[in-house]
This record gives C-alpha cells, sequence and structure tokens, in this order.
C-alpha cells in the first residue's frame, strides 16, 4: 500500500510538471540576436506583464519575434510568425515578419510624390513602385533601444534627412507595451524638421492556434 502511495504522488508529479511544462511560454536565447549591423547592436529583448503574457522584441526592425498569449484553459500559444534567429530574418524571403514599417507603409505609385511644388524620386523595391519605405525601410535598420520596465520598451530611430528619397530629418519613437489588460500596445510618435509624408505601422502575422500549427481561415474578426 505503501509503494502504490508513493507511486502515486510521483505519476502526479510528473503529469503536473508536463501540464505547466505545456503551458509555460518558450524563451529564445538572446545569443541567438546578438550582432553587430551598420555598427550598432542588436539585441533581443522580452517583455512580461503580471499576467504571465511574454514578448520577444528584437531592436533590428523592432521585430515582435514572439508573443505568448494564453488560450481559455490557460495553455499558452506563440502567435506570431517569425524565425527564432537573428540568420532567419536576415536571409527570409518574407522581409517583414513582426516588423516596424516606415517611413511610409504601403505603395507610393512610380516612386514619386509632389510636395510643397516640389516631385520626390524615392527608391522603388516593388516593380516600378516605393513599398514600405523603400529599399531600407525602418524594417532593416537597427533602433536604439531601451527598456523602460519590464512590461515595456522603447526604440528609437533617426531617419535622416535624404534617406531612400524623403526630406527632412524624422526622430521616430515606438514604445511596446503588454498591458495588464493583456494587450499588445504599439504607440508611434515622430517629429520632423521638414514638411514629410508619414505612414507609420506595423507588420506581424498572426496564428491563434500557435505559430506553425496549421490554416487560420476558421479565424473570425
Amino acid at each position: 500500500m505503501f509503494r502504490i502511495y508513493i507511486s502515486s504522488i510521483i505519476a502526479s508529479l510528473l503529469v503536473i510538471s508536463c501540464q505547466d511544462e505545456f503551458k509555460r511560454p518558450q524563451l529564445i536565447s538572446q545569443k541567438k540576436f546578438e550582432s553587430i549591423i551598420d555598427d550598432k547592436k542588436v539585441d533581443l529583448f522580452t517583455l512580461k506583464n503580471k499576467n504571465g503574457l511574454l514578448t520577444q522584441i528584437t531592436n533590428y526592425g523592432g521585430r515582435v519575434v514572439s508573443l505568448w498569449v494564453p488560450d481559455k484553459m490557460g495553455n499558452f500559444e506563440d502567435i506570431v510568425l517569425g524565425y527564432e534567429t537573428l540568420e532567419g530574418y536576415l536571409q527570409s524571403n518574407e522581409t517583414y515578419f513582426g516588423a516596424l514599417i516606415g517611413r511610409y507603409g504601403n505603395r507610393i505609385a512610380h516612386g514619386k510624390f509632389v510636395l510643397n511644388d516640389s516631385i520626390y524620386t524615392l527608391a522603388t523595391n516593388n516593380n516600378d513602385h516605393h513599398l514600405h519605405g523603400g529599399e531600407k525601410g525602418f524594417n532593416n535598420v537597427v533602433w536604439d533601444a531601451r527598456k523602460i520596465s519590464a512590461s515595456a520598451l522603447e526604440l528609437k530611430y533617426l531617419s535622416k534627412n535624404g534617406e531612400e528619397g524623403y526630406p527632412g530629418n524624422l526622430e521616430v519613437r515606438v514604445v511596446y507595451e503588454l498591458s495588464d489588460q493583456n494587450e499588445l500596445k504599439i504607440s508611434y510618435s515622430a517629429t520632423t524638421d521638414q514638411t514629410t509624408p508619414v505612414n507609420l505601422t506595423h507588420h506581424s502575422f498572426f496564428n491563434l492556434h500557435g505559430a506553425g500549427k496549421g490554416s487560420i481561415n476558421d479565424h473570425i474578426l
């Protein structure tokens, strides 16, 4: 009777351990993102709120690398698509996974616009058109990063006058925050010393089943 009782306890602990392991977010190693690009340090930052939500963000392109959230049963899944190494992003044909987009999200026809009676010619990277900031948009630059708190990260970038053809020095600030209401909040602000078009956005791909776990065709928005 004693041996059966002990065995039952061990079995119960193993089941609980497996369940806890299944529910717990899996951290990507920071070392897999440590590098130098354009003389600036690339790193990976981990944010967590009081409810256990967890996201990892790299300052290379301001990419959301993972976002672990619980379902109604409390099981965590990573619901954004991405790569577990910096090299994965550098070699990917999909250059916008999880990234910040700028100066201008979407397309500018034929890479040209008129502003204050002047014609500006931009880099064209989508056939004859300018897409998501050009050949080296905000998704491919290294942002200055600072953790504000355990649940918030500040990213800053100075887009210099003439970058990708745009006028004016544009200082951009983005704050990622995991709120206690279980939101991933992205706050943008920018200042410029010349009139210039700005259209900032974010480019994560979501699968609420979990990254790599089938189609999203049954999702309802």
